[in-house]
């Protein structure tokens, strides 16, 4: 069984689009994706710095037009048995799976990043990823400085948000055996101060025509597969407060008998994770078109 993954914000770098542009109809796609989003998505995949794509408005959007941009690539060459993403990347699996228009994916994670970057506006707040340690200590620690556990990786990987005070208390006196790393982020995503958003959301989202996957479909929610599109966008919605269980999701995979994973535009995080976590799988990141010819061989097609 070969899946597809798609990433989440983080994973955009400046200049990241300028080869998929070269292919064929890409650049009218990304068109389309820019109007139904609200960005100017060309501009910031091949014209904008670090610090302009790092705004959560931009990024968000940008991440799951690369991530379909290369989908769409893939899947003329490939046979993809399941999806996943992680966090904003769950948009681009609803898309790849069926369960939502490409359109729709757009718009709705247009309007996911604005409110997002509105709902973090009030309070400092951030994230920090907590690397290595016993994850039970971990957690107690995060509850001790009221920090929320936001995105549980695997691999030895978890992410802590909330207060930046707090998150400066945790990396002076962190848990025993790991590294705390500040994330270049605007606000504590995935946690109670998401809130105002999810309403945003979910009254958008309601406008939003579902379909059933046409894929095996996993949830960040608990890793469990999710057959119904109208419960997946709702899972959706709620995801925006509601911490990431990536790690869930591995362990599904690995239930499931997942002989390789192929991860979207722009890749490389997830197959990290994967390394660690599913030892053994092999795995490819589609980080150009040039990477293409490898994903479709992993799924046992001719590029």
């Amino acid at each position: 069984m070969i899946i597809a993954v798609f990433p989440g914000q983080g994973s955009q770098s400046p200049g990241f689009l300028d080869p998929w542009l070269e292919l064929d109809g890409v650049s009218d796609r990304l068109a389309a994706y820019s109007e139904w989003a609200g960005v100017d998505l060309v501009a910031a995949g091949t014209e904008w710095d670090a610090d302009r794509i790092r705004d959560t408005q931009v990024a968000q959007p940008l991440i799951v037009a690369a991530s379909l941009l290369s989908w769409n690539a893939l899947r003329d060459r490939g046979r993809i048995a399941g999806v996943a993403g992680h966090s904003v990347g769950e948009f681009a699996a609803a898309a790849a799976a069926g369960v939502l228009t490409e359109e729709d994916a757009l718009r709705l994670v247009g309007i996911r990043g604005r409110a997002m970057a509105d709902a973090a506006a009030p309070a400092p707040t951030g994230m920090s990823a907590v690397i290595g340690g016993d994850e039970a200590s971990v957690v107690s620690r995060l509850e001790e400085l009221d920090l929320t556990p936001a995105n549980y990786n695997g691999g030895g990987q978890l992410v802590a948000a909330g207060a930046l005070a707090a998150l400066q208390a945790l990396a002076a006196e962190p848990p025993a055996g790991t590294r705390v790393i500040p994330l270049q982020v605007a606000g504590a995503f995935h946690t109670r101060y998401m809130a105002p958003a999810v309403e945003v959301l979910r009254s958008a989202a309601a406008e939003a025509d579902v379909s059933d996957p046409g894929v095996t479909l996993w949830t960040n929610r608990d890793g469990s597969a999710v057959a119904s599109g109208a419960v997946f966008r709702d899972l959706l919605v709620e995801q925006v407060a509601s911490p990431v269980r990536w790690d869930l999701c591995m362990a599904s995979f690995a239930d499931a008998g997942v002989s390789g994973i192929v991860e979207l535009s722009p890749a490389g995080t997830l197959v990290g994770l994967a390394k660690r976590a599913l030892r053994g799988t092999p795995s490819v990141a589609v980080k150009t078109p040039a990477d293409l010819v490898a994903a479709a061989e992993l799924t046992g097609a001719t590029a």
